[in-house]
């Protein structure tokens, strides 16, 4: 995770800030990336006022540290027929032990402050005339980042527990290996999928574009903060959102004229289309890729499950991965400075972005999808059994 966000964070510039604070930012980084809270702070004396604030999770950093905290905790268990619950009580702990220190030690060590500068022109004279510098910077709260830290290690854990083909279970949970895993497998599936397919796509761009030093940061920080909402939106989902002043988000050129308007904005397939008639593929693409996960339910559910079992539990699975992303996906910023009310917080030294979902729209998509494409997805596995079972007679 910290190789991730360092490079990330190297690529996008961030190398290049005052007072050696690049690695305090790097740990910051991190904080965000399971979920801790991140408190922005201002200090413009009593002649000014200072205004910031930052809700994002770089999940390209997430992703990277879940598939490696996986791999860890499933790693002493492979080759493995059963797992007394005890023993797997014990992995998760000593893992949670190593995980709650390092929360504890990045908490204290995210804490920076920058001094801002008041540019060019009447808030830049006011501040040389009154000895005015003011500073911005960041602590944790470090209750609710041990809180959520631990919250996301659990969730991982279960996660990989869930979702591996070859994981044991305990005894009392085996049942979840037909009920639960082969909708969850196909969950983690379906999203490493967007991702794999938002890295050719950045890459394409930019090698025929021209743009690396744009594209590289986006890849190591928040890529499937674009690609996961596009699956939503791929669903029919809409999500809101505004970029106004010098703020703006490493994203496609499509959604930034999309946001930037006078209100709040509304992005869906239908308002990117307009833009883009490119972004129909985004239907295309869920579609093909949720009935890919409907086969994948069925085909790894016992021989004799029922289509419409397999598509309830597609549904319920396609739901829940949806709450999730509409929960992790949303990015809010703003900042502001003003000099004696010169300013207002306005002008060229603010600026505001943000982008949520209607996420009751989106689950409820994402349940009729999962009915629609599990059922269908069944009948195709179904299908495909019998021709091979032809063919093998």
């Amino acid at each position: 995770m910290g190789a991730a966000a360092a490079l990330g964070l190297w690529a996008a510039g961030a190398a290049d800030l005052p007072d050696n604070a690049f690695p305090r930012v790097v740990v910051a980084t991190l904080v965000t990336a399971v979920g801790g809270a991140l408190e922005m702070s201002g200090d413009a004396g009593d002649l000014a006022a200072t205004d910031a604030g930052l809700t994002v999770m770089p999940l390209s950093v997430t992703l990277t540290g879940a598939l490696m905290i996986a791999r860890g905790f499933l790693r002493p268990l492979r080759h493995r027929a059963e797992v007394g619950a005890a023993e797997l009580a014990g992995w998760a702990g000593r893992i949670a032990v190593l995980w709650l220190l390092a929360l504890l030690g990045m908490s204290f060590a995210a804490r920076q402050t920058f001094e801002v500068s008041l540019g060019e022109g009447l808030l830049n004279d006011l501040g040389d005339l009154f000895g005015v510098a003011p500073r911005v910077g960041f602590t944790t709260d470090v209750p609710l980042t041990v809180l959520f830290g631990l919250l996301w290690l659990a969730g991982v854990l279960v996660l990989a527990l869930l979702a591996s083909p070859a994981a044991p279970l305990p005894g009392r949970l085996r049942g979840l290996r037909t009920s639960v895993r082969p909708a969850a497998y196909s969950m983690v599936a379906l999203l490493l999928a967007y991702v794999v397919i938002g890295v050719v796509v950045a890459l394409v761009v930019a090698g025929t574009r021209g743009h690396p030093a744009d594209t590289f940061p986006v890849l190591l920080l928040g890529l499937p903060n674009l690609a996961w909402p596009a699956l939503t939106i791929g669903l029919g989902a809409t999500w809101n959102g505004r970029v106004e002043g010098p703020f703006g988000l490493p994203m496609p050129q499509v959604l930034d004229k999309v946001l930037r308007t006078p209100d709040v904005s509304t992005v869906n397939v239908g308002t990117l289309a307009e833009r883009d008639g490119r972004m129909w593929w985004l239907l295309v693409a869920a579609a093909v890729l949720v009935l890919a996960a409907g086969f994948l339910v069925a085909s790894r559910s016992p021989v004799r499950s029922p289509a419409w079992l397999c598509a309830v539990r597609l549904a319920v699975a396609l739901a829940l991965t949806v709450l999730v992303i509409s929960l992790v996906g949303r990015i809010r910023a703003h900042y502001g400075l003003s000099v004696l009310g010169i300013g207002d917080l306005g002008g060229g030294l603010a600026g505001q972005l943000f982008l949520r979902p209607r996420w009751w729209g989106a689950v409820g998509l994402a349940l009729l999808w999962g009915l629609v494409a599990g059922f269908l997805g069944a009948l195709l596995a179904r299908w495909v059994g019998g021709r091979a079972g032809r063919a093998g007679s």
